[in-house]
């Protein structure tokens, strides 16, 4: 795939260098020279230049993208203005925007920006998430919903899922486990071995009330 990222703060950078490294097409965009000097490296083109209109995203050469990130955190009404144009004139990309406000987000959700994210509030939430729950990695599905890694107990070595019981007892599934870096999908028939991390699913509640009666 293709992406196109304008606006290159530490937001955009970081996207860009972890996009390189996975081996994606990325053009990054920024007014600033010394921003472009920061990626130039490791992207697969630069270009500084500033975004204001249909013209500066033609001349970027928009219609090959596939997905554009508006990065632009300072200048909210640019932002606002990219996602627009993009939005109207090239319906084929996917176009993901970076809000500073909530007032931005439901601006960009009104134009039907496809993803709209707030890297701050998100990463204090999979903070507060990380801290609160019995994980050590962890993917939030909704506010009340996760799946995540979690430590066996001792009890467990040894034992066929089906007979930890864990759904009727706290409403939760076992669904794999991670072992040497690896994870392995699971059924009720397997058995849990010494070094296994367990792959859980369920409500936070459920999670919380299974971690404090486990040994």
């Amino acid at each position: 795939m293709k992406f196109c990222i304008i606006g290159l703060g530490r937001f955009g950078k970081q996207l860009a260098k972890s996009l390189s490294e996975h081996n994606q097409e990325v053009l990054a965009i920024d007014s600033d020279e010394h921003e472009i000097a920061g990626v130039q490296n490791y992207v697969t083109q630069a270009i500084c230049t500033e975004i204001i209109d249909t013209a500066s995203l033609e001349a970027i050469g928009i219609e090959n993208i596939d997905v554009v990130i508006i990065g632009i955190g300072e200048n909210i009404a640019q932002a606002i203005l990219i996602a627009a144009i993009i939005k109207k004139r090239f319906k084929h990309i996917k176009v993901v925007a970076r809000a500073t406000s909530q007032t931005q987000k439901e601006i960009l959700d009104l134009l039907k920006v496809d993803l709209v994210v707030r890297p701050e509030e998100e990463t204090a939430i999979a903070l507060a998430d990380t801290l609160s729950l019995p994980f050590t990695n962890l993917a939030r599905l909704s506010r009340s919903f996760s799946i995540g890694l979690i430590s066996i107990s001792s009890d467990f070595i040894g034992k066929k899922v089906k007979e930890l019981d864990l759904y009727n007892k706290y409403k939760i599934h076992a669904v794999a486990v991670k072992r040497d870096k690896d994870f392995i999908v699971i059924n009720e028939n397997y058995t849990i071995l010494n070094d296994d991390e367990l792959v859980i699913s369920g409500k936070n509640d459920d999670i919380e009330e299974f971690d404090k009666n486990r040994a």
